[in-house]
């Protein structure tokens, strides 16, 4: 990517890979990777569940609202949002107007086979984790949609293909003047 100053923000559903693809895709673009939910961890050194736990989910995102805030403001950043950032209206102005926004598009099934043994996300605590996963995708997929510059489905392939992959669809599509451009090809889904 030319203009390595520019700021990009993949948001998407839990397992959709913004963590591990987005780690080596600022590799790849040689920007400084956070990831909103590690960072907050490290700053509070407090877990996210045990946030949730004495906060409760407002409190968490408030957290997490004032945490975009800040790194967004610095240039040169690659940052993976947690998925239910996109909730908060003022949130989808700060990734609209701070960067270029990937949506990390995936489905319930692949979702389900990357959360599988994990037990750390506060939000997937339910019986039945298919059906919260539903509840999830049915409010938060059309946020993702609207807020998303590109929209660029994870695939089954390695995870360097697939930042390899974005990254080829990132120097495609973003334009360092006006990084907010209008659709111009099949592949990955442009909104």
């Amino acid at each position: 990517m030319a203009h390595s100053q520019q700021n990009i923000f993949l948001i998407g559903p839990m397992g959709s890979g913004k963590t591990t693809i987005g780690r080596q895709l600022a590799k790849l673009l040689g920007l400084t990777f956070y990831d909103c939910d590690h960072e907050l961890e490290r700053l509070t050194g407090a877990s996210v569940s045990l946030i949730f736990d004495i906060e409760g989910e407002a409190g968490f995102r408030q957290r997490e609202s004032r945490l975009l805030d800040e790194l967004s403001a610095k240039k040169g950043v690659l940052i993976a949002t947690g998925g239910g950032v996109i909730c908060n209206e003022e949130n989808r102005r700060i990734l609209r107007t701070r960067g270029f926004v990937v949506y990390l598009k995936t489905g319930i099934e692949q979702q389900l086979a990357r959360l599988s043994k994990d037990k750390s996300r506060p939000l997937l605590q339910a019986a039945d984790r298919k059906r919260r996963l539903k509840e999830l995708a049915r409010v938060r997929n059309p946020l993702y949609t609207e807020t998303a510059d590109l929209v660029f489905s994870t695939l089954k392939s390695s995870i360097y293909a697939s930042a390899k992959a974005l990254a080829m669809a990132i120097s495609e599509q973003a334009n360092p003047i006006n990084p907010h451009i209008a659709p111009t090809s099949s592949g990955p889904q442009n909104k």
